[in-house]
């Protein structure tokens, strides 16, 4: 069956989320005189990054309300489980400022979304909440590029469940078979969305390799040759 959209990942997909966290939070610690608790600025980051993926699994393994479990991350990395909501908030809020100064798309995200929007109808599916990706995609100037923008927060669900791979396909109402999920991680997307009925495609952009089982790309160029049928990036039957 022909391929006719691809549906997005956006962090560390399309938007260099682990360069924009590390930059602003490494001066919000700088600002907030933090970093005398750490050997270093880099002991500093390397704990925060630690946190944000041990929450976040457990945010997408639980569920529960988004704002808190990004709040409990933050009592968990200052030691201080009892600090109130709105001391938290109001920290968090203070390194959203430096977060946001270093946004910026990958330098193919841009090209690449150019060369598909003939051809292909494009829609989001993150693991976050609207409240975080709309914004975040329009400063980036490529909301309007995206028919829909489907986020586990609000659908109830999360990836890897089938079920939020087919809410985005019944968002542009395709079959799964006529759509390509495009993401950075090997089971939640690329492993989930083929379990899903759909065309997973691992975006691998550290070279990672190891999943013959799936098909791999590790720059967003190679993903028109793709979608086009060129068999050099996946195996010969997967795309019809």
């Amino acid at each position: 069956m022909t391929i006719r959209a691809v549906v997005w990942d956006v962090d560390d997909t399309i938007f260099d989320y682990a360069s924009a966290d590390l930059a602003g939070m490494r001066d919000h610690l700088t600002a907030e005189g933090l970093v005398d608790g750490f050997d270093s600025v880099d002991q500093a980051l390397r704990r925060w990054q630690e946190l944000t993926t041990l929450h976040w699994r457990r945010f997408e393994a639980r569920g529960g309300d988004y704002e808190e479990h990004r709040r409990e991350r933050v009592r968990d990395f200052l030691g201080e489980p009892a600090l109130p909501r709105a001391e938290v908030d109001a920290w968090l809020q203070r390194y959203v400022v430096h977060y946001e100064a270093a946004w910026t798309l990958f330098p193919d995200a841009v090209p690449v979304l150019d060369l598909l929007a003939e051809e292909y109808r494009h829609a989001v599916l993150s693991n976050a909440s609207s409240r975080v990706q709309e914004p975040k995609l329009r400063a980036l100037g490529v909301r309007d590029r995206f028919e829909a923008v489907l986020c586990c927060v609000e659908l109830g669900v999360a990836k890897p469940a089938a079920e939020a791979f087919h809410a985005a396909c019944a968002a542009l109402g395709l079959l799964p078979a006529e759509v390509a999920y495009v993401g950075d991680h090997p089971d939640i997307d690329a492993r989930g969305a083929q379990d899903a009925g759909l065309t997973g495609v691992w975006l691998d952009r550290t070279g990672t390799g190891g999943r013959p089982e799936l098909t791999r790309i590790t720059d967003l160029h190679q993903l028109p040759g793709l979608l086009r049928g060129d068999t050099r990036f996946g195996a010969p039957d997967t795309f019809r």
